[in-house]
């Protein structure tokens, strides 16, 4: 599982549709819907907020928002709880760290998306997260 701290847009279209899915995933988790992923380290920036369907709910919206812009048709009504604007810091080297990851695999699956990726210096990350300095996040795992 992965959900990108990335903004969506870098993303290739099995990356979108992957990371709506496994976004939902989440927050069935979050929600107490499954068994399984309770432990997940994806989940430890979700799990520290006040609100952790709201700050998942407003993860999936730029995820769906997203999709629309491409011409996706991903269920808006899965969105447990949305309209609820949430921040949550992200270390910087943790999206450096993500924006390599995706290169690379860009790299063996989508040159086009990957050659538009290539040269771009400045990463944005999710509307979910605002950077503060600092290296990969502890929950990151390789």
């Amino acid at each position: 599982m992965r959900l990108w701290s990335l903004h969506p847009r870098y993303l290739d279209c099995k990356g979108l549709v992957a990371l709506w899915r496994e976004a939902l995933l989440v927050q069935k988790v979050l929600a107490g819907e499954t068994r399984g992923y309770k432990h997940h380290p994806q989940l430890v920036r979700f799990k520290e907020q006040e609100d952790m369907l709201a700050a998942i709910g407003w993860y999936l919206f730029h995820v769906w928002e997203e999709g629309e812009a491409r011409g996706y048709h991903f269920n808006r009504d899965k969105i447990l709880k949305s309209g609820k604007k949430t921040l949550i810091p992200l270390k910087q080297g943790q999206l450096e760290f993500e924006i390599a990851h995706l290169r690379e695999k860009l790299m063996m699956r989508d040159l086009e998306k990957y050659h538009q990726l290539v040269n771009v210096s400045e990463i944005v990350p999710h509307p979910l997260f605002y950077i503060v300095p600092g290296g990969k996040e502890t929950w990151e795992k390789i």
